[in-house]
């Protein structure tokens, strides 16, 4: 994927999507919001009353593909590894939560 300071953010990414993620205890809910601040991409990921800053979020414009790492501390402290890719107002993809497993997300934009 492209460096994060040099892409082209679309309009269509930029702004708050409804993500869930579909693991073993059922569907969790999450709101992903992405900003652009002057080119770069950025954004906040909230679920369970915290909301964390993204870490190397990066998406390529050219095939849709965004990937961001969440920092979650409840229920357990994790690195969540999101791969996925950027459809219209419509994203979908796969969370890697370390020993946990892998599991597929999808999301709406609000």
């Amino acid at each position: 994927m492209e460096n994060n300071s040099d892409i082209n953010i679309p309009e269509s990414v930029i702004g708050v999507w409804s993500v869930t993620i579909h693991g073993p205890t059922g569907p969790q809910e999450t709101t992903l919001e992405l900003k652009d601040n002057n080119g770069e991409l950025i954004g906040t990921q909230s679920a369970m009353g915290q909301v964390e800053d993204l870490l190397d979020l990066s998406y390529d414009s050219g095939n849709g593909e965004i990937a961001w790492i969440n920092k979650i501390k409840k229920p357990l402290p994790l690195s969540l590894k999101f791969r996925g890719v950027v459809e219209g107002d419509s994203i979908s993809g796969h969370v890697n939560a370390a020993i946990m497993g892998k599991f597929p997300f999808t999301g709406v934009k609000k």
